[in-house]
């Protein structure tokens, strides 16, 4: 089974086109209340046109995460401990649209 981080590399790859990765991307970043940001930009990819919204899921101060495409962009967003969890339901959701296998 391939992890995240290298799911993710390929991912990225497949969209590098000499023109793609000049302008879109992938980014993580921290927030101050501490935890996660994660923006995919889906711009000219076969997944632009999603539209989802996975709601905001809260449990307590500690454990929250919430996840949508919107405006051709992957916004997933949690506490310290959901970095690979929202990395993987970006995974989930590409994968269940037939937007990418590896290998192919």
């Amino acid at each position: 089974m391939q992890n995240i981080i290298d799911w993710i590399s390929s991912w990225m790859v497949s969209q590098c086109d000499g023109d793609w990765e000049h302008e879109y991307g992938i980014k993580i970043e921290t927030l101050d209340n501490p935890g996660w940001l994660i923006k995919i930009d889906l711009t000219d990819t076969e997944l632009e046109n999603w539209d989802f919204d996975g709601g905001l899921v809260e449990k307590n101060d500690d454990d929250w995460y919430t996840y949508k495409v919107e405006d051709k962009c992957f916004t997933g967003v949690g506490d310290l401990f959901k970095l690979e969890f929202l990395l993987g339901k970006f995974k989930e959701l590409v994968e269940s649209n037939g937007g990418y296998e590896p290998g192919c």
